[in-house]
């Protein structure tokens, strides 16, 4: 019988080919196909609103998919990096496990009261990261400790929270996002915390390479040029497809200083990337 993604996908056919559909298909199916064109309408009405200067669209817009404004943005005016705390429904209680760990070797070391370096030395092997990972960007220290404790589950929980702050709040995706400042702090929060670390986000990595073809080299320049310097040099057709190809685009058609700042990123990106190169082959020579 019909199976629910062949008829999703005879539709498909039925829509820019009905000639060579002949059957019955049902009325109402499950989506299987977004729009493709969804981004760069989206993209088109911003401008067009801009410059006009008209309200802008109610509707958000993320890379195709239609979405109302983020439950956070509508209750919290403000974005804001979560406080750096473990997570605790008692405080009173949880004071009270504070002053008993500090005597027990064995369990773990509050993060609210580390302060100093010499206390991330000694309590090395009993910290725990926070209950919100994002708390982490703002924190020197808890920046060190994830230098030495490489845990995968560490960067998947900074990745989850990193990826979807970098969504909600991009104003050139989400038409209706009047936060570009807030925006700008968050982006240079998180190349500050690139910057001490030597290394980029994966998160960082992928919202770029999503939101470079609908960038309009204008909104957070300074910024976003600056997290392209970056960015891992994974594979040379990946650089060339989600980076090299939308930069060219506005490269051609933008200002002097534009390309003057796009020349200076990408002079940084293969800097950082040689320096990690050098350590990593003295890692290698050393062992």
């Amino acid at each position: 019988g019909m199976q629910s993604h062949l008829q999703a996908l005879l539709s498909l056919y039925k829509l820019f080919c009905p000639e060579q559909v002949t059957i019955t298909l049902p009325g109402k199916m499950k989506t299987y196909f977004k729009n493709s064109e969804g981004p760069w309408k989206a993209a088109i009405t911003a401008v067009r609103q801009r410059n006009q200067g008209t309200s802008p669209l109610s509707q958000a817009v993320f890379l195709g998919t239609s979405q109302p404004q983020s439950r956070k943005r509508k209750w919290n005016a403000q974005l804001v990096i979560p406080a750096c705390s473990t997570n605790t429904n008692n405080p009173e209680e949880e004071r009270e496990k504070n002053r008993v760990y500090l005597h027990r070797t064995n369990e773990f070391f509050p993060v609210e009261q580390l302060q100093t370096f010499p206390q991330l030395l000694q309590n090395l092997h009993r910290l725990e990261f926070p209950s919100q990972m994002g708390s982490v960007l703002t924190n020197p220290l808890l920046l060190h400790y994830m230098n030495c404790v490489k845990d995968e589950s560490i960067y998947l929980r900074l990745y989850y929270w990193m990826g979807q702050v970098l969504q909600e709040e991009c104003t050139w995706c989400v038409v209706d996002n009047s936060y570009e400042e807030e925006f700008k702090s968050f982006l240079e929060t998180v190349y500050k915390a690139e910057c001490f670390l030597q290394e980029g986000f994966s998160a960082c990595e992928e919202f770029l390479y999503k939101t470079l073809p609908l960038w309009d080299g204008f909104c957070c320049r300074s910024e976003i040029l600056r997290l392209v310097s970056w960015i891992p040099l994974s594979s040379c057709s990946d650089i060339k497809s989600y980076l090299y190809d939308p930069l060219a685009q506005l490269f051609f058609t933008s200002s002097v200083y534009f390309k003057c700042s796009v020349l200076e990123s990408l002079k940084e990106l293969l800097q950082n990337w040689l320096n990690c190169n050098v350590i990593q082959v003295d890692s290698e020579v050393s062992l």
